[in-house]
């Protein structure tokens, strides 16, 4: 087996065999990374990377949004129209090549990403009944 098969196997195990909280808190990483490398990329003017970049980041965001329940508490439709408004903003960047708009998103993205890392460590910290 080539190394790419390996490698695409191994991160397809990665995100099928993990928690549904450790995976959101893999896609925010990722959507982080993501915006920081387009913002960096229209600053240089490397519009084929920005767009790669941003690309990337609206199918997550659209991923996240996917997976959400509206209902299930009451902050979720604020986080519904949160990712609604931080796709709007991802196109319009992406076709107007804005590094400021992107750093907008960064602005409401890194937050929500730190907030499900220390819900995710918290939830590790707990201690389960055994057998459970």
């Amino acid at each position: 087996m080539n190394k790419t098969v390996l490698r695409d196997r191994y991160l397809n195990d990665a995100v099928t065999t993990v928690s549904p909280a450790k995976l959101v808190t893999m896609l925010y990483d990722r959507l982080a990374r993501d915006l920081a490398t387009a913002q960096h990329a229209l600053v240089t003017g490397s519009f084929d990377i920005a767009s790669a970049q941003l690309l990337h980041a609206q199918e997550i965001v659209m991923e996240l949004r996917s997976g959400l329940d509206p209902n299930a508490w009451e902050g979720g439709p604020g986080l519904a129209s949160l990712y609604a408004f931080l796709l709007t903003e991802l196109i319009s960047a992406n076709i107007k090549k804005d590094a400021a708009k992107v750093g907008e998103c960064r602005r409401l993205v890194d937050p929500l990403r730190d907030a499900w890392h220390q819900a995710l460590a918290h939830l590790n910290s707990q201690e389960w009944p055994a057998g459970t």
